[in-house]
């Protein structure tokens, strides 16, 4: 009798083969990588925004002045009528938005970096200069879309609130509900297309630069250790390059987020009229605390979510 024909095995063409011979996908911490990332992620962001959110309310004042109706003339006028018209505490509204946001931004990021690393990363674990900034650039697109967004939008509309005569937002669900009553859903997604831009640009620009730089201290051995003063180091180098890259999306972005956003048609109609109207200095406002908060944040980030990341591949097998 003719034995029945033998069925080839399917063999997936995004298979990896070296994984199995090198047992790479295990040492790099197989299918927990990126729910590592998402916890610590999330656990960092949350510490984080606590310490340096004073520096992003001031950032975020003076882009909101318009030249036409100046407020404030620079960052220690607005830090000394701030707490001069609301105390220190002023310096800290809007806060619980960005806490409520900044745990689930944060988990979103590096879980998405993680996963993307481990999908991407050669036999030794290392990435490719390309692959570092595609693999930040998805991490920043996937924050944009899921958290930062709706979180950005109310942040901004909370703290133009408080620039008017009378403000009317009482509290977070207040503030919220006012928002999705007057502009509906819409109204927390106002400047998507800008954040996507930022935050895919903010997180390539910063992955790439961190991991490169590892790269560089460890001289392409990923098992080897980064002290911690030097990952912040490192993180406050990767935050400055992220500014001055994209500090002009960051004010477009404000712009279309903040109270006055309905007389835009959208992002580019933005970027043309503060163009036009207050010239291309106008897309550098902020930049200095933006700087200052920024690279702290990146530095304190990096070296937070790193010990955690360690910690975790020491108790979670």
């Amino acid at each position: 009798m003719t034995p029945p024909p033998q069925v080839p095995q399917f063999k997936s063409p995004f298979g990896r083969p070296w994984m199995a011979q090198t047992g790479a996908a295990s040492a790099a911490g197989g299918g927990n990588k990126g729910l590592k990332g998402i916890i610590a992620g999330g656990i960092t962001g949350g510490i984080e925004i606590c310490i340096t959110f004073p520096t992003e309310y001031v950032k975020t004042q003076l882009q909101l002045d318009d030249k036409n109706v100046k407020k404030y003339n620079g960052i220690v006028d607005c830090v000394k009528k701030t707490v001069k018209a609301s105390g220190i505490r002023g310096l800290y509204r809007g806060l619980t938005v960005l806490v409520y946001g900044s745990i689930p931004k944060s988990g979103v990021r590096f879980g998405a970096f993680e996963e993307l690393k481990k999908r991407n990363m050669d036999s030794k674990g290392n990435l490719s200069a390309g692959q570092r900034l595609l693999c930040g650039l998805g991490a920043g697109v996937s924050e944009a879309i899921l958290v930062v967004t709706p979180m950005e939008t109310v942040k901004v509309k909370f703290i133009n609130d408080q620039r008017t005569a009378n403000p009317r937002y009482k509290g977070f669900s207040h503030g919220v509900s006012c928002i999705l009553k007057e502009q509906g859903f819409r109204g927390v997604y106002q400047g998507v297309t800008a954040t996507i831009i930022k935050q895919g640009s903010n997180q390539a620009i910063r992955f790439y630069v961190m991991e490169t730089m590892k790269d560089w201290y460890r001289g392409g051995d990923p098992n080897q250790k980064v002290p911690k003063l030097v990952v912040g180091l490192f993180g406050g180098l990767a935050g400055a390059a992220s500014v001055y890259g994209n500090t002009p999306v960051d004010v477009v972005k404000t712009r279309m987020q903040g109270l006055e956003a309905s007389k835009y048609k959208n992002t580019l109609d933005c970027a043309m009229k503060i163009w036009k109207h207050e010239g291309p200095r106008a897309f550098y406002k902020g930049t200095v605390p933006r700087l200052s908060r920024v690279c702290l944040d990146v530095a304190i980030t990096f070296m937070i979510y790193d010990s955690f990341m360690e910690l975790f591949t020491k108790v979670w097998k």
